[in-house]
C-alpha cells in the first residue's frame, strides 16, 4: 500500500510538473473595434482562451475583406466577421476559409441592426420602410453584410432602392447627417449615437425582416479546419465563454451592477477607446445585441445567405455552402 501510495504521488507530481510546464498554443485572431466584437474581447480579458490552451493575440483590422484575406493568407488563425461577397469568394477559390461557429444573430425581443432614416428625408415623409422606394441607401461595399440587409428589406416590402457605397460606418454617418443619402442600417450602438445626435431617426429594425438572421460567424483557415481540427473546437469553446458573460451582462441584464460595469470596462479597452469612460459604457450598452448561446451556428441562415450572393452574381454558382462549414 505505501509504494502504491509513492507511486501516486509521483505520478501526481509529474503530472503537476508536465502542466505547468506546457505553453499555452499561441493563435492570432482578427477582430474589429465593434461592441459585437465583445465575447471576443472578454474571451481574451476574462482568461476564457487561456483556459482552452490558446494564448490569444487580438489583431485588430479596419474592415471584413482585409480580415478574411489575411485567413486565408495565413497572417492570422481566426476571425469574426458577417457573411460577405469577400468571403464567399474567398472560399470558391478552394481551400481558403471554412466557417465553424456562430456570433452575433438577430434575435426576438432584442435590439439589433436598427433600420435609419437620415433626419432630412424623414422631413421629407420617410416614415417607414416602404417609404425606401426609390430612395439612397447606404451600404459599405457591394457584396456587404450591409447591402445583403438592405436588399432583403427592399424585397420583403416589394419596393427597389439605390444603394450608395461608402466603405466605412463614419462616412455613412457623415452622409446622413449631410443628408445625402436617405437611410442606412447600422448596429444600435451607432444608431443609438446617431440619433442623440439628430443625424437619424429610427424608423425600423432588421429582426422584423430577417428574424434569425446570423449577422457574423467564427472562421479559419481551410488548412488549419483539417490539420488542427481541436484548436477550432478550443476556439469556439472559448468564444462561447465570452459570448455567456456579454449575453448574461448585456442582453439578459441577470448580472450584478458591479459585474456589467467589469464587463463594459474590458470591452471599452477595444472600442470607444477615444470617448470618455461613461459615454463609452452608454454606447456600449445600447448596442447590446444577441450572440449564439455556445457559439451555435446557424446553418439555414448561412446556406440562405450564400444562395442570395449566388442570385445577385456576387459569387460563383459553383461555390458549395454546405463545404464552406465546418461542424
Amino acid at each position: 500500500m505505501l509504494i502504491l501510495r509513492r507511486l501516486f504521488l509521483f505520478l501526481s507530481a509529474t503530472l503537476l510538473m508536465l502542466t505547468a510546464g506546457a505553453e499555452n498554443a499561441k493563435v492570432k485572431v482578427g477582430f474589429i473595434a465593434l461592441p459585437s466584437h465583445a465575447p471576443n474581447f472578454l474571451a481574451k480579458e476574462r482568461g476564457f482562451y487561456a483556459e482552452e490552451g490558446l494564448d490569444a493575440e487580438l489583431v485588430p483590422f479596419q474592415a471584413a475583406q482585409a480580415m478574411a484575406v489575411a485567413i486565408a493568407s495565413g497572417d492570422i488563425d481566426f476571425g469574426i466577421t458577417a457573411v460577405s461577397g469577400g468571403l464567399l469568394n474567398l472560399a470558391a477559390r478552394g481551400d481558403a476559409v471554412r466557417i465553424f461557429g456562430g456570433a452575433l444573430t438577430e434575435a426576438e425581443g432584442v435590439p439589433g441592426h436598427v433600420l435609419l432614416a437620415s433626419k432630412a428625408a424623414f422631413d421629407g415623409g420617410l416614415r417607414s420602410p416602404k417609404d425606401l422606394d426609390g430612395k439612397r441607401f447606404a451600404i459599405t461595399t457591394q457584396g456587404s453584410s450591409f447591402a445583403y440587409m438592405g436588399a432583403q428589406i427592399a424585397k420583403q416590402e416589394g419596393i427597389a432602392i439605390k444603394p450608395m457605397a461608402l466603405n466605412t460606418m463614419p462616412a455613412i454617418a457623415a452622409a446622413l447627417q449631410a443628408g445625402k443619402v436617405d437611410a442606412a442600417v447600422a448596429q444600435p450602438a451607432f444608431a443609438a449615437d446617431w440619433v442623440a445626435q439628430g443625424a437619424a431617426v429610427e424608423i425600423g429594425r432588421v429582426a422584423d425582416f430577417l428574424p434569425d438572421y446570423q449577422v457574423t460567424v467564427l472562421f479559419t483557415s481551410a488548412k488549419r479546419a483539417q490539420d488542427n481540427p481541436q484548436s477550432l473546437a478550443a476556439f469556439r469553446r472559448g468564444f462561447a465563454k465570452g459570448a455567456a458573460l456579454y449575453n448574461a451582462a448585456l442582453v439578459d441584464k441577470s448580472l450584478s451592477e458591479a459585474e456589467v460595469a467589469a464587463v463594459v470596462a474590458d470591452v471599452h479597452r477595444y472600442v470607444f477607446v477615444d470617448k470618455p469612460e461613461a459615454e463609452a459604457a452608454r454606447l456600449i450598452q445600447a448596442g447590446a445585441m444577441r450572440v449564439s448561446p455556445d457559439a451555435a451556428l446557424n446553418r439555414a441562415d448561412v446556406l440562405k445567405q450564400v444562395q442570395w450572393f449566388k442570385d445577385e452574381k456576387l459569387v460563383p454558382d459553383a461555390l458549395d455552402g454546405n463545404a464552406l462549414l465546418v461542424d
